[in-house]
């Protein structure tokens, strides 16, 4: 299937995670994604699986996720221009929405890593089901973690210096974008049950 160069028009929500295959998604970097008792679930790294079949935007991201040990590191990638070519693309030309309890506010769980912080941690222990839900409305990111909105980030706000090559290139990125989950090492398992998107 081609991909769609603008983001689509999905009126009711559509799963992008079938429970039992990676249909649609495509793998970059070191490490994969398993499919495991109807669960994706990141092995190895660093790298990023990325939905190729259309970019999202003006659309609700629901992601329903558990971790394997208190300290997992992950992330949801949106806002991403282009396919991505490296597992890096993601952090540097798109916007990377944590998944890490350890991580201070500007580095844990709802989180836009190192540029937007949370205003409230409310991720639940290992081995707990999590759900996270990322509003993009034109340029705005909405970020609700078990029911509560955690972060709220426009486009053009002010935001932290760079200190750190790893940290986010900053600059604009696109109203929509290709998405992506992100394995980050292999000390840190991460099980993903849904991944769905409704347009607003």
């Amino acid at each position: 299937m081609a991909l769609v160069a603008t983001a689509p028009v999905w009126a009711a929500e559509k799963q992008l995670f079938n429970g039992t295959t990676l249909d649609g998604w495509k793998m970059t970097g070191p490490g994969k994604f398993e499919v495991e008792n109807g669960m994706m679930k990141t092995v190895g790294g660093m790298g990023l699986l990325y939905y190729e079949r259309a970019k999202v935007g003006n659309a609700t991201v629901k992601i329903v996720f558990k971790t394997a040990t208190d300290h997992a590191n992950s992330g949801v990638v949106i806002r991403m221009d282009e396919p991505p070519a490296d597992p890096w693309y993601g952090v540097h030309n798109g916007y990377e929405v944590q998944i890490d309890a350890g991580g201070d506010e500007w580095h844990s769980t709802g989180a836009i890593y190192s540029i937007s912080k949370v205003t409230e941690r409310r991720q639940k222990p290992m081995g707990e089901w999590n759900t996270m839900e990322i509003d993009l409305v034109g340029t705005v990111t909405t970020i609700k973690l078990n029911g509560a909105v955690v972060n709220r980030y426009r486009e053009g706000q002010e935001v932290p210096a760079r200190k750190q090559w790893y940290e986010p290139v900053r600059g604009p990125r696109p109203a929509s974008g290709y998405i992506g989950l992100q394995n980050h090492d292999a000390k840190s398992t991460i099980y993903f049950k849904e991944i769905s998107v409704t347009s607003k």
